[in-house]
This record gives structure tokens, sequence and C-alpha cells, in this order.
């Protein structure tokens, strides 16, 4: 048997994991990302890792899932808000050359996308846009079983949707930009500035469910705002399936069918609108990077 092994790095942590033939995982670990210290600093200790313990089992090759915005073609980071100071790093290159093994990257949000395509909540569908709501608002454009990366990249990119007049800029993005709207970090922004007071996320989402009432506007707004993106997907796309996950939608799956019932306001062909939460958790990334070895 072949084994593979799929890489997500994250601006917090960094995982591998052993995978077999079907994208199961076998064996994992984690380290913790010392960005400041640069990618050859942590990456390496993955690579150690991979060369000690596993290259011996007999690896197909390496799948990195990879925050962007990247050049997908060549593997390399162009300037990602969450990885500080690896600018420009080619993450494909550094892994063949301390490996010898064939390596591909692509955008993390595409790589979960994959998996839940593959093997997810989307199993069989023949077109696929997954959303992730977190840290950031990413996307990812799925066509039979296939990442769609576009001419330069940037396919799925969907933090930079305008959605409203706001004229808030998140990290140098456009004003009224979804990502500065339905992120997290700026929905706790946003209801701080509300209630005069520092709000994270997870409170947000407590005093909803306890009927604030001014923290329930907000998320009504929330859910209006995300309708809007998807419904202006679903008008350029016309994906079969549309898959929502991140960790505000999967901590808080009470608002999908509100999101639902919104899209259905926007959308021509109403009966063809199917929204479905995410089934494979943490995990998508590491799977979905296994997938990117054929």
């Amino acid at each position: 048997m072949e084994y593979i092994v799929g890489i997500d790095i994250g601006g917090t942590n960094i995982r591998a994991a052993l995978l077999d033939e079907d994208r199961k995982i076998l064996e994992k670990i984690k380290i913790k990302n010392e960005v400041d210290k640069g990618p050859e600093y942590n990456l390496s200790k993955i690579i150690n890792y991979i060369n000690e313990d596993w290259i011996s089992k007999g690896i197909k090759g390496i799948g990195v899932g990879c925050p962007g915005p990247l050049n997908i073609k060549s593997g390399t980071i162009l300037k990602a808000p969450n990885l500080r100071g690896w600018n420009n790093f080619n993450v494909k290159k550094y892994f063949e050359e301390n490996t010898s093994l064939r390596t591909e990257v692509n955008n993390d949000a595409n790589v979960a996308g994959l998996a839940e395509a593959m093997i997810g909540s989307a199993k069989g569908a023949e077109s696929v846009f997954y959303i992730t709501v977190s840290t950031g608002v990413g996307g990812a454009l799925i066509i039979n079983n296939q990442i769609i990366n576009g001419a330069n990249s940037f396919a799925g990119e969907i933090c930079n949707l305008i959605i409203n007049e706001d004229k808030y800029s998140h990290s140098g993005l456009v004003k009224g930009g979804l990502e500065g709207q339905c992120s997290g970090p700026n929905i706790s922004r946003i209801v701080s500035k509300k209630l005069g007071r520092k709000v994270d996320t997870p409170e947000v989402f407590d005093l909803y469910k306890k009927n604030n009432n001014e923290v329930s506007k907000i998320i009504d707004e929330l859910c209006e705002n995300l309708s809007k993106g998807i419904s202006n997907i679903i008008s350029v796309v016309d994906p079969e399936v549309i898959v929502l996950g991140g960790s505000v939608i999967l901590y808080n799956t009470s608002i999908v069918e509100i999101i639902k019932e919104r899209v259905k306001e926007k959308v021509i062909n109403k009966e063809a609108v199917d929204i479905r939460i995410a089934e494979i958790g943490d995990d998508a990334g590491l799977r979905g990077a296994g997938f990117l070895i054929k």
C-alpha cells in the first residue's frame, strides 16, 4: 500500500497526517506554529518527522493546505495575513528538496472544500461551492472533484466579494466586503462597538441564544449579508450544492436555516437551492490536502 501525507498549515498550529489510499487518517501530529521564527524553522519540524517516521512506509507524495493568497502553480505563499514574514516562500520547493517527495500545495479553503466534495456532505455532487466562515471568510469551487483554481490562483476567494456599502476595510480588503462583515473577528468587532465593551465571538452567540435584542439584530444582518454573498455565487456559478463550514457556522448551526431562506428570496431558481453543513470538521484540511496527490 502507498501512503500519502496531508499537511494543514495554520497561523496557530501546523498539523500533518499519514493517510491511507482512502485518505483516512492513520497517524496525526501537531506542532505550534511560531510564525515569527519563519517558515524553515517551523516546517523543518514536520519534515524531520516525515523523514524519520513515515518515509520508510512508502509515501506517494505530500499534499499541503496553506492560507492564501498563494501562487498555486508554483506552490508559493504570496502575502498571507496569518503567516506574516512568510511572504514569497515556496512551500512546494522546500518540501520537495527536503523530502524528495512530490508535493502539491493549494489554498486551505480549497482543500477543505475538496474533502467535503469527495467524502463529506457533498459527496456525489457534480459541482460544489464550499464556504468557510471562521477567522476569515473563504471559498472553494469544486467541479467533478477537481479544484478550480482560476488563472491567477484566486478562484473562490470570496473574502473580497462586495455585499454592502459599509465603509470598514478589513486587512486591506475592499470596503463592504464579505470578510469585513461576516468573519468571526468582525462579528466580534461589530458587537463590541454596539455594546461599548469587548465581546469575543463565542460570547456574541451566547448573547444571541439568550435573545439579546441588539445582538439579535446584528446576527440577523450577518445572515442577510451571507445570503447576499451566497446568492451572488449561485447567480454566477450555479453549483449543485453549497457547503457551509468554519467555526462560526459549525458552532452555530441554527443560523443555517435562516441563511437558506434568505438565499431563496434572492435567487431565480428557488427549488435548486441546496445548502448543507460541512461534515468532516477539523480534519477536512488534512484529508483534503491528501486528495491533491493523485
